[in-house]
């Protein structure tokens, strides 16, 4: 699907406010109403618009921790990856996993109240996984910087 500068537009305004009335978006990015929204159909039909959400305030939603866990698998097989990236989309904790190149074969962003649910996450998902050779947790201590858009240029 081709992607031109008026789509550019309409997406960065959809990352910012995706609640955005559909004629304020219009004239916004210089299209009649209906021109509009029917290119807003287009990228969600499409897939380029991926899913419409409501981003929380982390600390009044109750979590108050976030772990970064780098995952070492025991051998570099492909049905051990699977085994694994299914236990992880089954764990509500985890927020975002990444399969990595290097030293680590997965990156995990782990969502907990305190550590005692991180204790439990452990417990009932790594720990039951004997094909984890190993796995680092850092907590992390401020948010310096979390986006969600993608950046499209012009």
């Amino acid at each position: 699907m081709e992607i031109d500068r008026i789509d550019k537009r309409i997406l960065m305004a959809l990352q910012t406010d995706n609640r955005i009335a559909n004629v304020e978006l219009a004239e916004r990015v210089g299209l009649s109403p209906p021109a509009c929204l029917k290119r807003v159909k287009r990228l969600r039909d499409e897939g380029v618009i991926a899913k419409d959400v409501s981003i929380l305030n982390p600390d009044l939603a109750g979590v108050k921790m976030t772990m970064i866990v780098s995952v070492e698998m025991e051998r570099d097989r492909r049905e051990i990856y699977q085994l694994f990236r299914a236990s992880i989309l089954k764990a509500p904790e985890v927020t975002q996993c990444y399969q990595t190149s290097g030293s680590y074969d997965f990156v995990l962003l782990v969502n907990v109240p305190d550590i005692k649910a991180y204790e439990a996450f452990v417990e009932r998902v790594l720990h039951t996984d004997l094909n984890i050779r190993k796995f680092h947790t850092s907590v992390a201590m401020r948010q310096v910087k979390f986006e969600t858009a993608i950046g499209l240029g012009e």
